[in-house]
């Protein structure tokens, strides 16, 4: 597991002294932020199981790591700490008898015990480092790697042909879904898909035991054990008091309501959540592959989201009269219900490609309208969309592009692969 920099990520944060998270909006000045730097989990990607693995392609793991580290050095030489998921969290395994509890975990609810391979599993990975144990896991483990001597049972020599005993986790290097920051605090969130379920545990782990995060009273709005799922491309904070979620192929209308009850009781500067419904197709995976924050009054979208009319489904939320059931308002119109709830007299919506329908389409494909805001009027995008990003700069947005041949092959983009950790207040 080698990174770019040294990331132990004790007490020479740059937020030495403030809460470990605060995340107000989506364009406060960034501060901190996680990544996760594409592996080995890469390489163990084939084509009979790409669709299992929700990808498209095959990224070339030495190129997508060369992008991916171009993408944090900009973030870095932005003043931005970029912390590493892999790393915080071996460090965060800081006994023996975490590490054995996280492999059981990790091995239940990897069903390993159905084909009875559990047992020689966490013999298996105890045996490596801690290091080389958490990278092994992202990565997979196949079956061949296990010795056959220590297969005891029939039905283990005689198993199906899939060679995985743990499934690879491609999709770790897109931090922003298994867990969100909101205000102080996160959800660690339930995720839908089978082959990325497993990816908030890690989050879980670093929340509870990182020395970090460990002992800071860092609330968790929705935790992973709740029944509907909800993914962090869906979740916006557009203000300290407004959070944009996203009813998608990947969030769940009950756990957007969920989370709107616990930050009305809990976090009491949130006074709105804003659920956009948005069509449930892999193309539009999440709100924030189709709309995002870049300035206070700018946004990108994707005009194919729009209905026939130029409308949407739109929900706003708010504390009701009792505690368990929120106050529920319905909008059609965007432009408006952004005006509304951010109390502005007017928005700019910035269509990806141009709103050609041939550009807009293919820069969408490959994620021009997934924006990194690091500070207002400043964010980080694809290289290839270049129609995207000559309009984003004609509205007075700084663009700092990146390379993403590789990168752009597991369809997201910039806003996808991190999860802002701090953000300064705007």
């Amino acid at each position: 597991m080698k990174l770019i920099a040294d990331n132990t990520c004790q007490e020479k944060s740059l937020n030495k002294g403030k809460p470990p998270i605060n995340v107000t909006s989506e364009i406060g000045r960034l501060r901190t932020v996680m990544l996760k730097r594409p592996g080995k989990e890469v390489e163990n990607l084939v084509p009979e199981y790409l669709h299992r693995l929700l990808f498209d392609d095959i990224p070339y793991l030495p190129i997508i790591q060369k992008e991916h580290d171009f993408f944090a050095e900009t973030l870095r030489s932005r003043g931005i700490e970029v912390l590493y998921l892999e790393q915080l969290f071996v460090e965060a395994l800081t006994s023996e008898e975490i590490k054995i509890q996280f492999i059981d975990e990790m091995l239940r609810e990897c069903h390993a015990h159905v084909n009875g391979a559990s047992i020689v599993l966490k013999e298996y990975l105890l045996s490596f480092s801690t290091e080389q144990m958490v990278d092994k896991i992202m990565s997979g483990v196949l079956k061949k790697e296990i010795d056959s001597e220590k297969k005891t049972h029939l039905y283990e020599f005689m198993d199906d042909h899939y060679p995985f005993y743990l499934d690879p986790m491609p999709n770790l290097y897109f931090t922003r879904d298994p867990a969100a920051s909101i205000g102080n605090g996160l959800t660690i969130n339930k995720m839908r898909e089978p082959a990325r379920q497993r990816e908030s545990l890690f989050m879980e782990y670093i929340i509870k035991y990182h020395p970090r995060f460990a002992g800071k009273d860092v609330p968790v709005w929705l935790d992973r054990d709740y029944p509907f799922s909800i993914e962090g491309g869906d979740e916006l904070v557009l203000s300290k008091e407004v959070i944009a979620i996203g009813v998608s192929e990947r969030t769940s209308a009950k756990a957007i309501e969920k989370l709107a009850l616990n930050l009305f009781k809990k976090q009491a500067s949130f006074k709105k959540v804003m659920a956009v419904e948005i069509p449930k197709c892999r193309a539009f995976m999440h709100l924030d592959t189709v709309f995002t924050m870049v300035d206070y009054d700018k946004f990108t979208i994707h005009p194919e989201i729009l209905g026939p009319q130029g409308n949407l489904n739109i929900y706003i939320l708010e504390k009701g009269v009792d505690e368990g059931t929120p106050k529920i308002s319905f909008r059609t119109d965007l432009q408006e219900a952004l005006k509304e709830v951010l109390g502005l007299d007017d928005i700019i919506l910035i269509p990806c490609g141009g709103g050609d329908e041939i550009a807009a389409s293919r820069e969408q494909w490959n994620d021009g309208s997934n924006t990194l805001a690091i500070a207002p009027g400043v964010v980080v995008t694809y290289d290839r969309n270049y129609i995207s990003n000559e309009l984003l700069r004609k509205n007075g947005i700084e663009v700092l592009e990146i390379p993403s041949s590789e990168l752009s092959r597991g369809r997201g983009g910039p806003r996808c692969m991190s999860m802002p950790i701090f953000r300064e207040d705007i």
